[in-house]
């Protein structure tokens, strides 16, 4: 049984989850003598759930330090990053506590619950550690609920209500001054309604804040260098081991659907539309290595053939869209050439900040954290249709009308086990994830909310998806809808 914490303070507000209910927007009309009104729907506020996997930083020593993680800076004092066979974790790693703490070097807003998984490390004795919450900043802190008493030699949930207005942080903290009771602290989710204020996994942005001005120069067009990380062209673990959506060709007659080898992902590029139709992956643990920090960057590719209009980084500067990578940055960290090849604007889309930053990034994660349980995934994602809503409103083109602003943003997701033979380990049973969302500034963080099947995507775009696969197990796949993550 989860044990319930709670907590009043200050002027608490009680908010009923949006994922949990539906809303209405079709409101009878009000009349007043000859004047017909319309009652606008009230705001739909969206929610948002963030986990801490702590799978996506390093840190192997105890003394105090800040580190990177997929929600942003903690400091770690008395307490490491711990992947060894003690260590009680749900995937590859979990935070050792020794006799210090962990705590947020930022904030997070309108969080309604927080659940922490736990385990006293190996065979240490019993611990005792709390939970405390900063509503300035960490200047002071107040503990939430009671301590917890570590005895547990399995990940247990605690489940914590911390129902505030405005931004909070939080620490957590090993009671005493004992170094041999050590305590395992791992995927602590956020959860609330409305904009966290926080990026999950460094978004793939760089609209307004990070595309420079559009008169300045842009930075020198460049090249894919391929790393023996690079994956194989063909067979396993290749980019188009499911097939070739569109039948994209290299030839420089078919500049709208032109197929791109870019060592790390492959694509098909509109160069009128100045974005790609679709890009295409593989994505298992070697990729997420860490070996390269995100590099950002952003650069047109040098070799486009040289009648076709370059998109540069600095295309989409007060735009109100981000860069939208297709193929994310965290797919491709195990090298520099790998992080360096999806900075290239073939790799990007303008999409709307939200959308990229919340929506796509909660999805992208997910994805992540399959790899981290043992599997991989061959991903597709694309965009098709003109207009979107970003930032600064809505808009058709970006770039004095050289970029087209997609309608919509899909994603489709192959999940299996690792292994080999992976078009033979497909089967109808085998968990396909199909997501469509509208570019617009007000989708929902929680990507569940926009499940969709293959078959609905080739219908919206006329693509023919996996069709690498035999013809009886791609009907069944395609019609498949998925359930989404586990208590969503």
């Amino acid at each position: 049984m989860m044990k319930i914490q709670n907590l009043l303070l200050g002027f608490a507000l009680v908010l009923t989850m949006a994922s949990c209910s539906k809303k209405s927007t079709d409101m009878p009309p009000t009349t007043s003598g000859d004047t017909t009104k319309t009652t606008p729907p009230p705001p739909v506020i969206p929610s948002y759930s963030i986990t801490e996997t702590f799978e996506q930083g390093k840190k192997t020593a105890y003394a105090a330090a800040d580190i990177t993680l997929l929600t942003g800076s903690w400091n770690f004092n008395d307490a490491l990053i711990g992947n060894t066979a003690p260590d009680v974790k749900d995937g590859l790693a979990s935070v050792r506590l020794r006799a210090g703490d962990i705590a947020m070097n930022f904030d997070i807003n309108g969080i309604d619950t927080l659940l922490i998984k736990h385990a006293k490390y190996g065979s240490d004795p019993v611990s005792v550690w709390q939970l405390l919450m900063s509503a300035d900043g960490g200047k002071t802190y107040t503990q939430i609920g009671k301590d917890i008493n570590e005895n547990n030699t399995k990940l247990v949930t605690d489940t914590f209500k911390v129902t505030v207005t405005g931004k909070v942080r939080f620490e957590i903290k090993r009671t005493g001054t004992t170094t041999n009771n050590r305590v395992n602290i791992d995927d602590i989710t956020f959860k609330g309604e409305g904009d966290p204020g926080i990026v999950v996994g460094t978004p793939d942005n760089g609209g307004d804040d990070g595309g420079g001005s559009p008169t300045a120069p842009a930075s020198t067009p460049r090249d894919v260098t391929a790393g023996t990380d690079a994956p194989p062209s063909t067979g396993d673990n290749s980019d188009l081991l499911f097939g070739n959506p569109s039948n994209a060709q290299s030839s420089t007659s078919s500049m709208d659907n032109y197929l791109i080898d870019q060592k790390y992902y492959t694509e098909s590029y509109n160069a009128t539309k100045g974005e790609p139709n679709w890009v295409s992956w593989h994505l298992d643990a070697t990729n997420i290595t860490g070996a390269s920090d995100r590099l950002n960057n952003f650069a047109g590719w040098a070799s486009l053939p040289a009648n076709w209009y370059m998109v540069n980084d600095n295309a989409y500067s007060g735009s109100g869209f981000d860069r939208g990578h297709n193929c994310p940055s965290a797919d491709r960290t195990s090298s520099a050439n790998a992080n360096s090849a999806t900075f290239l604007m073939t790799n990007m889309i303008p999409q709307a900040p939200n959308n990229n930053q919340h929506t796509w990034a909660n999805l992208e994660n997910y994805l992540r954290e399959q790899v981290v349980l043992g599997n991989e995934v061959y991903i597709i994602m694309g965009s098709y249709g003109t207009g979107g809503a970003g930032s600064n409103g809505s808009a058709t083109t970006i770039n004095n009308g050289h970029v087209n602003v997609p309608s919509n943003v899909w994603k489709v997701a192959v999940i299996i086990p690792v292994g080999d033979n992976d078009l033979g380990r497909v089967t109808s049973s085998t968990r396909v994830i199909a997501v469509n969302t509208p570019n617009i500034n007000t989708t929902n963080s929680d990507w569940t909310k926009y499940i969709v099947t293959v078959k609905d995507i080739e219908l919206a775009t006329g693509y023919a998806l996996l069709s690498s696969l035999p013809a009886n197990v791609r009907a069944a796949l395609e019609v498949k809808l998925d359930a989404g993550t586990p208590g969503s």
